[in-house]
């Protein structure tokens, strides 16, 4: 999956490059419209309703899980190779701020599902595909599910996952769709 990615991204790159020309031509006279006083979250440290959109009201607080900020992912810096998949990932923290804003305006299933992605972040792409897989009716034994969730809870510290796998292992038996064995 990796490679496939890479490859991606290499044919993206190189498409880009072949479009920067005319791109250059495009924008050069578009100027950066000014940047609005940021306002700081609440004192609580969270997010509300009044900081959303993030990108206007805190783009100075906006990072990639490389440090990256918006400002360093430019067509430059991708053509000069500067910027890899990693950069364009997004950050654990944002979500855990797009979760705050989420239940700050009534959405609370959205805040919930925001802070289980937020904890996804910290498990590779190859075992996320390979715990969806799992969790699909008839394709994994009751006791592979609690395995699971045990992993998600104990090797990438993901407890709202694992207790949401652990929900679905109950639902499943309910159900009659658990994997015999």
């Amino acid at each position: 999956m990796a490679n496939n990615v890479e490859a991606l991204v290499a044919a993206l790159a190189k498409e880009l490059q072949q479009a920067a020309p005319v791109m250059e031509t495009l924008v050069k006279d578009l100027k950066p419209a000014p940047n609005p006083p940021q306002p700081a979250p609440a004192a609580s440290g969270q997010y509300t309703q009044q900081d959303y959109p993030m990108l206007e009201k805190h783009r100075d607080a906006i990072r990639t899980p490389t440090g990256k900020t918006v400002d360093d992912i430019t067509l430059e810096s991708v053509l000069e190779g500067k910027v890899t998949m990693a950069d364009v990932r997004i950050s654990p923290e944002m979500l855990r701020a797009q979760a705050d804003i989420a239940q700050d305006a009534g959405k609370p299933a959205m805040g919930e599902n925001l802070r289980r992605a937020a904890e996804l972040t910290q498990v590779p792409d190859e075992e996320v595909i390979r715990m969806y897989d799992m969790l699909r009716p008839n394709r994994a034994t009751k006791a592979q599910l609690l395995e699971l969730a045990k992993t998600l809870e104990t090797q990438y510290h993901a407890p709202m996952c694992a207790a949401l796998v652990r929900e679905a292992v109950e639902v499943y038996e309910k159900r009659g769709i658990l994997k015999a064995g």
